[in-house]
């Protein structure tokens, strides 16, 4: 397989090691991008980017970054919130009247943002193309009554966060929740980063595939479990409701909404150089950057059936949890995405760390294959 790119001669061990996942033959296509200390030191990608294999990964290639997204939308969010324009602890009806139906009156962004508003699922089942329709769905959100009480624990909101966040983006900010994302995020700094696709741009976007015979860890095996033994499930509904979430990830449709929970495109470039910024204050300054990446979820999870960590909109490190670490330091923080694209700063290190794959692996949390990366990098520094 031949690797593209360039790195710096310390981390050749890194470059090894993202060359030795195309030893896998299911593997297709990835590009991987570090920055320390704000200096690019690794920009690889390799493989293919097409549904039938033949054609190359480029290094404008882009692909479907999944929930990786939820951290650029997250941060959009306080950007707001330090302008005035919204509040973490305001009940969220405040700014959105109707959503205080079904006694959701008190519910507030933190708890939207930290997964504890109980809202991760809807129980009426949607028609397929409800997916693209951003007023029946939150029109459906707005009525919906919480699965718990919030506050009460939390249930990671897989796909619902994109449409009870982004509707306060909308709401605050005046335009689009992914224009929203892109005008004060990528555009500032320069990222190749879309939340809404342009049909132009079709043409650079990888076709995402699951590997097949692998079954993950215990954790993906329960929630397979839940997923298809219990149809009404809330674990379920979250994942499946409207039905066509699982089975749109390349479809034109999805690529052009914008659904700032899990329909991101970018590359491994975006998601470093974005992890960098928030690393040097270019996009939160301190008291919004300590809220970002401070605690205020433990514990297991109502949806994922595991143990997970939050900040607001990020996936905090859990060291010693083989399936929820980053595999650098303890302080790490990002987001991974459905399948194994993965994005993270550890600031101990002032790592920013991009890798994106359209090659789908069975995992809940944290994909093997990213984790290694980054325990390879950290022999490196």
């Amino acid at each position: 397989m031949q690797i593209q790119g360039h790195y710096e001669l310390q981390f050749e061990a890194v470059r090894e090691a993202f060359a030795a996942l195309f030893d896998d033959p299911q593997e297709r296509g990835a590009a991987l991008c570090i920055q320390v200390g704000g200096r690019t030191v690794i920009d690889l990608w390799a493989g293919t980017a097409d549904k039938d294999g033949s054609e190359a990964w480029h290094s404008d290639t882009i692909a479907n970054l999944f929930s990786c997204t939820k951290t650029f939308t997250a941060v959009t969010a306080l950007q707001l919130v330090a302008e005035g324009k919204l509040q973490l602890d305001a009940p969220v009806a405040r700014y959105w009247p109707e959503f205080a139906a079904a006694g959701k009156q008190s519910v507030t962004l933190r708890q939207l943002l930290c997964h504890q508003a109980g809202l991760p699922a809807l129980r009426e089942l949607l028609a397929p193309e409800a997916l693209y329709n951003w007023q029946t769905m939150v029109d459906a959100l707005a009525a919906e009554t919480p699965w718990w009480t919030p506050g009460d624990g939390h249930g990671y909101a897989a796909i619902t966060y994109g449409w009870l966040v982004g509707e306060l983006l909308r709401r605050a900010d005046g335009r689009g929740p992914g224009a929203s994302i892109v005008a004060r995020i990528a555009k500032p700094l320069g990222l190749d980063l879309h939340v809404g696709l342009a049909d132009e741009e079709f043409h650079r976007v990888a076709h995402i595939a699951r590997g097949k015979g692998k079954v993950g860890d215990a954790a993906a095996q329960r929630l397979l479990q839940v997923t298809m033994r219990e149809p009404t499930a809330m674990t379920t509904r979250a994942f499946t409701n409207p039905p066509s979430i699982m089975t749109s990830t390349n479809k034109p449709e999805w690529r052009r909404m914008e659904q700032p929970a899990a329909n991101g495109h970018g590359n491994a470039r975006s998601l470093a150089g974005f992890y960098a910024g928030l690393l040097d204050g270019s996009l939160l300054e301190g008291e919004m950057l300590d809220e970002l990446t401070r605690q205020h979820s433990f514990g297991e999870d109502k949806i994922l059936l595991t143990q997970t960590r939050f900040g607001l909109g990020c996936m905090l490190d859990q060291p010693d949890v083989p399936n929820a670490t980053y595999g650098l330091g303890p302080r790490a923080f990002g987001h991974p995405g459905a399948g194994g694209s993965m994005g993270f700063a550890d600031p101990e290190h002032d790592v920013a760390f991009g890798f994106v794959t359209n090659t789908l692996g069975p995992y809940v949390l944290m994909d093997p294959r990213a984790q290694n990366l980054a325990r390879v990098l950290a022999t490196c520094l």
